[in-house]
């Protein structure tokens, strides 16, 4: 099956949830809707699914137009994030819901939920019923429900969400395998720019009900073609500085100079924003006798801004500095423990090779670096 949506819009009491937006998902795709809360994602989903009409546009399947055609008769299988299951029966009559709907044989019906139950970990409890188990046990079945039933469509609006790390990475790596192997057409939901990277496949890139790009996962992270995708496929938030190039020079708000290189080397005089990723920062204490040198990756080519700690935050295994430079706010993902007091003078370091430029309009200027990702 292959799922067109051509131009659709949806506004309700007059604000535009989805506002003109074109897809063609084909089919054994897996495609990642990747935006924050309220970007438009279940929106989408919802139009794909015939659960919603679209104020404009049409939703094609095959090339067949199914705009007004109601869920029920669409091949689809949708899981959210807040799990859905019958509290009254057991997880086996769960999972086998849609197969008894659909009158299957019964042996074909003990198939389908053995193998689910297998690969979502769910055999020791299928004479259960959902509030016996836990939230991540609910969740699963709710995904093996939709599994078994071996949709042309299938819908997942951060399913994973609710379960433990290790059951989380599992499923990331075999849903989309599972699903492939039937021929469906694979969409998932996600607020987390790292999910996406983690699944692969192809990511639409959404903002208030905007779709701002769309291809393969790994191009669209590497080489956003505006400030709007490089900000939802970025986290912690992308790092945008106001600029103004000038010959060889560049003048950030705030006074800081740059040289023009890199990326800067090729663009036209003007105003630009410069984009960086927070773990293509580099940062150094000033106050340290313990100095890095600059004969990494970017020798000595390296960018240098002075700022100032505002707050750190220590993870673990990884540390996330915020710091001002002006007005402007810059944060550094750094690997290990670095605590850095409030008020700290550092010195922020920048590869220009890692510099996303972006025009006055927003979209992307300048020649596309690969290492920028």
């Amino acid at each position: 099956m292959t799922l067109e949506l051509d131009r659709v819009s949806r506004t309700v009491s007059g604000v535009p949830y989805i506002d003109d937006i074109s897809l063609k998902l084909e089919r054994g795709s897996l495609n990642v809707l990747l935006g924050a809360t309220l970007a438009g994602k279940t929106s989408l989903m919802r139009l794909m699914a015939g659960l919603d009409a679209p104020t404009s546009g049409r939703v094609l399947v095959d090339g067949r137009d199914v705009t007004g055609q109601p869920v029920k008769k669409r091949s689809v299988a949708m899981v959210y994030q807040q799990f859905i299951n019958y509290p009254s029966l057991s997880v086996y009559e769960n999972i086998a819901s849609p197969l008894r709907v659909q009158r299957l044989p019964k042996a074909e019906i003990a198939a389908r939920v053995s193998e689910a139950a297998r690969l979502l970990k769910l055999e020791p409890y299928l004479e259960r019923t959902p509030l016996a188990l836990s939230g991540g046990q609910q969740q699963r079945t709710a995904i093996a429900r939709a599994l078994v039933k071996r949709a042309d469509l299938v819908l997942l609006d951060e399913p994973l969400a609710n379960l433990d790390y290790k059951l989380r990475e599992e499923l990331r790596e075999e849903l989309p395998r599972i699903f492939a192997s039937t021929g469906a057409v694979f969409v998932y939901a996600t607020t987390e720019p790292t999910e996406a990277l983690l699944l692969g496949g192809s990511t639409a890139c959404l903002m208030e009900g905007r779709l701002t790009q769309f291809g393969p996962t790994a191009q669209v992270y590497r080489r956003p073609g505006d400030l709007a995708t490089a900000r939802v496929f970025s986290d912690p938030p992308l790092n945008a500085l106001r600029a103004n190039k000038s010959g060889h020079t560049v003048l950030l708000d705030g006074g800081a100079v740059l040289p023009a290189s890199g990326v800067l080397a090729d663009a036209p005089d003007g105003a630009y924003t410069i984009g960086v990723r927070a773990h293509h920062l580099e940062v150094e204490d000033v106050a340290s006798a313990e100095r890095r040198s600059d004969t990494g990756a970017g020798g000595g080519r390296l960018i240098r801004l002075a700022a100032t700690v505002a707050v750190t935050e220590v993870t673990g295994s990884e540390s996330f500095l915020h710091m001002d430079m002006g007005e402007q706010r810059l944060t550094a993902l750094v690997p290990g423990v670095r605590r850095l007091e409030p008020g700290a003078a550092v010195e922020v370091l920048i590869d220009p090779d890692h510099i996303l430029l972006f025009g006055a309009d927003g979209r992307r200027a300048g020649r596309a670096l690969d290492a920028a990702a």
